[in-house]
């Protein structure tokens, strides 16, 4: 990676800019992995404000080494956007994994340099679910996973994927599995936001 450039100049609250973009809501939500949690991390809220996404993405580059990476690859939908902005500012391509019947593939004439140092980005890490089927696609592809970044981690520290992980924001939102919803979340009706289907 060569290109630092767009590292904003100062500190930057992004918990308040989070919460000024509507990203942060509370309530009862079943999260995409299946477990339930009293915070969600509405991504489309941050992937739809540039000035968000792109103070997010500036605090991920500013933690990895210099020339470190060589491509930047997200899982669609979300992981697009947040590819192509942190590839925008290491000056590196990027690559988007799309599911098909339920795999990660690459599509769209999309390949993977042999032996390219890959930087694995996602929006927000509970379980490493999708982070996990990229890596694997990426390396069967001929690459090498470097590291992981994600936007907002909430996995506390649960999720090793062999390699680095840098995150814009780490929060405490402790998830219940299914059978294990405290009383007080139970009595708050529950919602299912996202896209994920499996």
């Amino acid at each position: 990676m060569s290109k630092n450039s767009n590292l904003t100049a100062s500190p930057v609250d992004l918990g308040a800019l989070l919460e000024s973009s509507g990203a942060i809501l509370r309530g009862h939500f079943i999260l995409t992995s299946g477990r339930h949690s009293a915070v969600y991390f509405e991504k489309f809220r941050v992937l739809e404000r540039p000035e968000v996404l792109s103070a997010l993405a500036s605090q991920l580059v500013s933690e990895l080494p210099s020339g470190s990476v060589d491509l930047v690859a997200g899982p669609t939908t979300g992981g697009i956007i947040i590819a192509f902005e942190v590839a925008r500012q290491l000056g590196v391509p990027s690559l988007y994994v799309e599911s098909e019947d339920g795999q990660r593939k690459l599509r769209r004439g999309a390949k993977v340099p042999p032996g390219a140092r890959i930087l694995v980005v996602d929006d927000v890490l509970t379980t490493g679910k999708s982070v996990r089927e990229v890596n694997t696609l990426l390396k069967e592809q001929g690459g090498e996973v470097v590291g992981v970044g994600v936007l907002i981690d909430r996995s506390g520290g649960a999720v090793d994927f062999g390699v680095p992980l840098v995150r814009a924001y780490e929060v405490q939102a402790e998830s219940f599995a299914p059978d294990e919803v405290p009383e007080w979340l139970a009595r708050i009706p529950a919602v299912k936001p996202g896209t994920r289907s499996s």
